[in-house]
């Protein structure tokens, strides 16, 4: 039995996401992350990845990256969430979803998806709703900048109805 079934996601709106069959076990690999291994320089040539588009790459080294942009990889159907409960692993040139916490059945199968903070983060929005969501989808480490960021245009907007 597959330890997934895809069905329409809370999180993504206007799609899919994959979810537990049963309960999983914290360190459970659940699926793998399937794609074509392409060079740096390919992915720096084509015009397939800009940020206008969804993207579904992983750097496996400094010459390769996995681009998992196919209908067959059903691992691309895992939706960010701020507050994840697997996370991507990589081995060799090998991409695993893996659970990092016990996963509940039926529960969305989620990860952090590890976007840079970097000028287009606006472009990327976030709808997981957890506690510690910033709103975008950018890596953990980085959310600090936004939630300073809305908590400086709040201390200003709260200043300027004072007035």
């Amino acid at each position: 039995m597959k330890l997934y079934r895809i069905k329409k996601s809370k999180i993504d709106n206007k799609g899919r996401g994959l979810y537990a069959t049963k309960n999983i076990r914290s360190g459970t690999k659940i699926i793998n992350y399937k794609g074509k291994i392409i060079t740096n320089k390919q992915l720096d040539r084509s015009d397939k990845y800009d940020n206008g588009k969804p993207i579904y790459l992983f750097t496996l080294n400094n010459r390769y990256t996995l681009d998992g942009d196919f209908s067959w990889n059903i691992a691309g159907l895992v939706n960010h969430s701020c507050n994840p409960n697997s996370e991507y692993e990589g081995k060799g040139f090998k991409v695993w979803i893996t659970a990092i916490k016990d996963i509940k059945q039926g529960e969305e199968i989620t990860c952090d998806y590890g976007f840079s903070f970097d000028k287009d983060y606006k472009q990327f929005p976030c709808n997981c709703n957890s506690i510690n969501c910033c709103g975008y989808i950018v890596q953990e480490v980085s959310r600090w900048r936004i939630n300073k960021k809305f908590a400086m245009s709040n201390k200003k907007n709260l200043i300027n109805n004072s007035r």
